[in-house]
């Protein structure tokens, strides 16, 4: 079982910037894929970034160039730095965990708001 525990979100002006990040806790193995999706009110989630422990990132096509998925793997942590914030960036973000074991499911954090005004 892993824990996610998600902070960084908050309300900032279009083309600001924000940092999110994510600490997994519990028992799991050092090759992993953690990442961010997000859920806009009325749409469904979608990908955001992802990272694997061995530091192979893969971005949605609306954040490449903006945003910047990276991992501290002492600490556990997964990080999304997002620039040149734009309002249809407003979601829930949600952080992720996948292990590569066969039939595992993915772990979910609880979600953070993430509100760009225009």
């Amino acid at each position: 079982q892993v824990q996610l525990v998600e902070s960084g979100g908050g309300l900032v002006q279009a083309g600001g910037s924000l940092r999110l990040s994510c600490a997994a806790s519990g028992s799991f193995s050092d090759i992993n894929i953690m990442g961010w999706y997000r859920q806009a009110p009325g749409k469904h989630r979608e990908l955001v970034a992802t990272i694997t422990s061995g530091g192979i990132t893969n971005y949605a096509d609306s954040v490449k160039g903006r945003f910047t998925v990276s991992r501290d793997n002492a600490k556990n942590t997964v990080y999304l730095q997002m620039n040149s914030l734009k309002p249809e960036d407003t979601a829930v973000y949600y952080c992720n965990f996948r292990s590569p074991v066969v039939g595992s499911l993915p772990s979910w954090g609880q979600g953070t708001q993430v509100t760009i005004s225009s």
